[in-house]
């Protein structure tokens, strides 16, 4: 199995609604050091979220740290032939998304409560995303918010790395990381920022600041 390395200090979760559109800001985050490109679009069609991970592959093509994945779809991300997926709780099941991609994709899985740890096959399971750490307007289904106290109990029983999310920006990547994270995940920090690339450099100038997380987490 050779999945493919990748950095979690920062991945960027795309919106629809993104200020200078999907493709103009993962590029802008790919280009200021984001390695994790979610496309999340929870109302596209098939057809029309296949073209959009298409898309995203060939724009991220020359920044070869850039890792795509497909948010809850890991059939669209094989057919895309992005690097893998990420699942939620009532997505596809870990087992069946891993059918799926193969065994040489990243497949991250959402965790909202420690209590949805047990029984996860962490040989499948490559990151974690905890949260929201504070509740986010972007996801309406989301769960209660977790609190860096909610996250840390989560960083602590995962194998893999665990990615902070819920309206996660450079101002919360010291805290983060003493909480255990390995990362943030981040939706609107980048997608509504006037300059994506310049903020995408600032949150990971805010996370390499910060306090070391526990455990060496990069891959």
């Amino acid at each position: 199995m050779t999945r493919p390395p990748f950095d979690p200090r920062l991945s960027l979760v795309t919106d629809p609604s993104a200020r200078a559109g999907v493709v103009a800001t993962a590029v802008a985050a790919a280009r200021g050091g984001a390695a994790l490109i979610q496309l999340r679009d929870k109302t596209a069609s098939d057809a029309e979220l296949l073209a959009a991970a298409r898309a995203l592959r060939a724009a991220l093509a020359p920044f070869p740290g850039a890792r795509l994945l497909v948010n809850d779809r890991p059939d669209i991300a094989a057919e895309a032939g992005a690097h893998g997926a990420h699942v939620g709780q009532s997505d596809a099941e870990v087992a069946e998304a891993r059918r799926l991609l193969g065994p040489d994709a990243i497949l991250g899985l959402s965790i909202e409560d420690p209590a949805q740890l047990d029984g996860v096959d962490w040989s499948a399971v490559d990151y974690i995303g905890a949260g929201p750490v504070f509740a986010t307007p972007t996801k309406t289904d989301a769960a209660p918010a977790i609190g860096f106290d909610g996250l840390a109990a989560i960083a602590a029983a995962c194998p893999v790395p665990t990615l902070a999310i819920g309206r996660m920006s450079a101002d919360h990547a010291a805290a983060a990381r003493r909480a255990g994270a390995a990362g943030l995940a981040v939706v609107s920090a980048l997608c509504a920022a006037p300059d994506a690339e310049a903020e995408t450099r600032a949150i990971l100038a805010a996370w390499d600041a910060g306090a070391a997380p526990q455990g060496d987490t990069r891959r």
